[in-house]
Order: C-alpha cells, then structure tokens, then sequence
C-alpha cells in the first residue's frame, strides 16, 4: 500500500475490504482528528475512545463508502457527532451552543440536531470566508482544498514555486481564521483546515 493514494481511493479500497487500506487512512487521519476532539471534549482519557469510534464506523459502513464524495468531511462529521454526544452527556455542551446559536443557518437539507447545525453553520462561515480570498490565493486554496492537491502538485499545475503556494495557503487559513473571529467563532487553525477539506 503506497501512500500516493488519496482519500477517496483509500474509501474505495476499504469498501472492498481492503485491511492495509484500512490501516492507512487511520494511520493518515489520527494526528489530525486527535488534538481536534481534545480541542472539543478537552478530555483526553475520551480522545481515543471517539477514533476508535470513528474509524469503527468507517469500516462497519465501507460497503457504503465508495458513494461518499468527500472522505474528510464525513470523518469530520463522525468526530464532531461522537465529540458533541460525550460534551452532552457531560451537561457542557449548551456552552458551545449558545455560543454560535446565532450563527446557525437554515439550509433546505439541515438536519435539525444540534451536531448537524453545528458542522454546517461553521462551513458555511469557513465558505464565506474562503470567497474573499484574492483570485490566486483563492485558486491555491481550492486546488488545495477541493482537489486535494498537494504543494509540489499545485505548484507545477501553476508554474510556481512550491514556497510560493505554501506561503499562499498559510496566508489564506490566517485570514479565514481571522474573518471567523470577527463573526465570534474562535477556532483552531486545525479545525478550519478540517473544515474545509
């Protein structure tokens, strides 16, 4: 198993049964979700218990896997469901709540649970936010983001240096982050990027 394979591959191989597959994407996954769900729960005895949880739902619905799009949003989905169920349970997560109930938008396709309105209330503000990019940083950032494209790629593809766009990219997460505390949403760097993969 060669790590050139992108996540929606990886999916592939899964819902085939593909164990080494399996163990690949964990192993590409788990330092980027485990300082997230710290970050939410701020709990690190519960930390592993919700990427086991995470990544055993991912292998109990592989058959299904090969229709998911976007392989990163629906971990994502996974970790923040698992995360805000352990904050409820705790009786803390109405602090979170009440902290971005007003930013919650009423979209055609919402789910009504509070998980749901949570995750599609931040892409949102991360979507607005990543639209006022200048037209190249944009580029980069989408390239990056929506293609998958990594710094060497994204760098050929637009006849540029790769110090270039990993300038471009670090700049562009800054000013999401900074769009995103204007509108009072304090996020880790981390979560944006997760967000908006």
């Amino acid at each position: 198993m060669h790590i050139q394979y992108n996540d929606k591959e990886l999916f592939q191989l899964i819902s085939e049964g593909n164990e080494s597959a399996f163990r690949l994407l964990f192993r590409r996954y788990v330092p980027e979700l485990r300082p997230l769900i710290l970050h939410l729960t701020k709990a690190p005895a519960i930390t592993d218990d919700i990427i086991q949880e995470t990544f055993l739902r991912l292998w109990i619905s592989r058959d299904k896997l090969v229709e998911i799009e976007n392989p990163h949003s629906w971990l994502l989905r996974i970790v923040f469901h698992q995360s805000f169920s352990y904050l409820r349970k705790q009786a803390v997560h109405h602090k979170v709540m009440d902290a971005i109930s007003t930013h919650a938008a009423a979209e055609e396709h919402i789910s009504t649970t509070e998980e749901s309105i949570i995750y599609h209330s931040m892409l949102k503000q991360v979507s607005i936010a990543a639209a006022q990019l200048p037209p190249q940083a944009k580029r980069i950032y989408l390239l990056s983001r929506d293609k998958g494209l990594k710094i060497p790629e994204i760098a050929r593809e637009l006849s540029i240096s790769p110090n270039t766009v990993k300038n471009s990219l670090v700049r562009s997460l800054q000013f999401i982050r900074k769009q995103l505390e204007l509108s009072g949403y304090l996020f880790p760097t981390l979560l944006i990027w997760l967000l908006t993969a």
